[in-house]
């Protein structure tokens, strides 16, 4: 039987889901961004967390960065280093990664990794299925999501970036990592 060999891309396609793909829709780049949500700003805090190869995340974050979904800041000149942040582009990302999580979550594995609440309503109750608060009612902005660790969340990680997680945080607040 012979297999038609998987494009590169959806040229042919005239779709928006198959635009957004093509940006998007590489193995680790959801990740990536899930992580910029979550405050990971630096490349060796993404190297850690995510287990990706380096020359993969160098060439992902190049992508992203390309496309507008992040851009890349000094925050130290001698030596030089670069951190990673989530553009408007990038942050406008978010809805649709709290609808793939759920969607994981509802028919995959079941466990409340993380939870999402709305900050400054100061509910304990988690976010709705489209980011809305249910106890005021909004669509709660980005910056004003707290995320908190869920149930089903080891409590003991091995990496830096997964204890930081571990504290309640707003989105898109750096994280701190602990000392090594």
């Amino acid at each position: 039987m012979d297999a038609m060999a998987l494009g590169k891309d959806y040229a042919t396609q005239e779709c928006a889901v198959a635009r957004a793909l093509e940006v998007i829709g590489e193995r680790w780049t959801l990740l990536i961004v899930r992580d910029a949500l979550y405050g990971v700003r630096r490349y060796n805090d993404f190297l850690v967390h995510l287990g990706i190869p380096r020359a993969v995340l160098a060439a992902r974050l190049q992508n992203l960065i390309a496309a507008g979904i992040l851009e890349k800041r000094r925050y130290q000149e001698s030596p030089p280093r670069d951190e990673y942040v989530l553009t408007e582009r990038g942050t406008a990302l978010w809805p649709s990664l709290r609808a793939l999580g759920m969607w994981g979550r509802e028919h995959l594995s079941g466990a409340r990794l993380r939870v999402f609440r709305h900050a400054t309503c100061g509910t304990d109750r988690e976010l709705g299925p489209y980011g809305e608060c249910p106890a005021c009612g909004t669509v709660v902005p980005v910056q004003d999501v707290q995320m908190l660790p869920g149930p089903g969340l080891g409590r003991n990680p091995a990496d830096p970036v997964s204890r930081a997680l571990l504290r309640p945080k707003r989105l898109l607040q750096p994280i701190e990592t602990d000392p090594v």
